[in-house]
């Protein structure tokens, strides 16, 4: 599905970074980031701008070739992993951050992401979450098509429980991000820290 969502010439989430990533990326320590669920490589293009050494992990081979080829139009280099985040190993203290970006998974695996995210962070590591709530299905304006797939404020809470929370929020507001996110929407957003 996500190959033929990214086989076009455009791209369908932009190229531009996340607002939210844009707006808390002084909370990420320099070093070691990977993006979860990276696709076209907008985020980590972005990073790897600031400095960051990256890592892109996505299920698609097509959005990660338009992330080396956004990589090498800026002039920067970033590190590509086509993975199904079900068997990836994230690895143990090994981040110094974690991004990620409208990454939505069915429930279960969700939560065993969020479990393997804590223990693959470095301590004081900083894990960066926006998704959509399940409010957005009312908005119809991108994100799966099922509430179980969606992230919030309690969802967070749950799941991450080895984290302080510098920025958790759920609020309403305009998502403009290529063809596919565009228009306002229901978003839960965390600034995490691991203990």
């Amino acid at each position: 599905m996500w190959n033929d969502t990214y086989d076009t010439e455009h791209y369908v989430y932009g190229t531009e970074p996340n607002d939210f990533l844009r707006e808390q990326v002084h909370h990420l320590p320099k070093g070691k980031v990977l993006c979860l669920a990276e696709g076209e490589g907008r985020n980590a293009v972005f990073l790897a701008k600031l400095g960051y050494d990256v890592t892109a992990v996505d299920l698609s081979d097509v959005g990660l070739q338009k992330a080396e080829r956004l990589a090498e139009e800026n002039q920067v280099e970033i590190e590509t992993v086509c993975a199904d985040l079900a068997h990836f190993d994230l690895g143990e203290e090994v981040w110094d951050g974690i991004v990620s970006i409208f990454c939505h998974l069915p429930s279960a695996l969700r939560a065993d992401v969020y479990h393997r995210v804590q223990t693959a962070l470095k301590p004081n590591g900083v894990f960066l979450v926006e998704g959509y709530t399940p409010l957005q299905l009312s908005y119809k304006t991108g994100g799966p098509p099922v509430a179980e797939m969606m992230v919030s404020q309690s969802v967070l809470e749950q799941e991450l429980p080895q984290m302080t929370f510098r920025h958790l929020s759920e609020l309403e507001r305009h998502v403009v991000e290529g063809t596919n996110h565009t228009g306002l929407g229901h978003v839960a957003q965390a600034v995490a820290v691991k203990r």
